[in-house]
């Protein structure tokens, strides 16, 4: 008899474990790094490799971390996005450009336009693997403290800038708009 109840129990386990997780939101995936320190990073830049970007520039004030590559659909899905977020000076944008080729980077950068105050290069992905990136496009807010307070995965639309965003850099008092 037990021999029969024990796989039926197992079963309605794992049965609840599928239910609960499909109603889940499949865009928000955890990060632990919520609240702490964004990691240090020192990169060479996608518009000029003989010079470097560190997060240390960015001390003192929030900005973006925008995680993206040429070969990223999602990325230029979003791409539009992010020049009009640049215009709107609410806070910088740091592209972390992923696992790409710096040519083709370049050239996005100046066929497309450039949303950001600068890219870092991140050739072999060990920076994006710091900040936990599961994949492109990913966008961290970081406060002027330091701290990473948001992360959205995927491509980025007014409405998200908006509603996820917008709310939280008020809450700083840092948004210039």
């Amino acid at each position: 008899m037990w021999r029969y109840l024990i796989p039926i129990g197992l079963f309605g386990a794992l049965l609840a474990f599928f239910y609960l997780g499909l109603g889940r939101d499949q865009q928000t995936l955890p990060s632990p790094l919520i609240g702490k320190p964004a990691p240090a990073f020192e990169l060479p830049r996608v518009d000029d490799p003989s010079r470097t970007v560190s997060s240390q520039e960015f001390a003192g004030r929030p900005y973006l971390l925008n995680v993206w590559g040429t070969w990223c659909p999602g990325c230029r899905q979003e791409h539009d996005v992010l020049l009009d977020i640049a215009r709107r000076t609410v806070v910088p944008i740091i592209g972390l450009d992923w696992k790409d080729d710096l040519e083709l980077a370049q050239r996005w950068l100046r066929e497309l336009g450039d949303p950001y105050a600068v890219t870092a290069f991140d050739s072999e992905g060990r920076v994006a693997i710091d900040w936990g990136v599961y994949g492109a496009p990913e966008t961290f807010l970081v406060d002027a403290a330091g701290r990473i307070v948001h992360k959205h995965v995927g491509p980025l639309t007014i409405d998200i800038w908006e509603e996820e965003f917008m709310p939280k850099i008020a809450a700083t008092g840092s948004a210039n708009e």
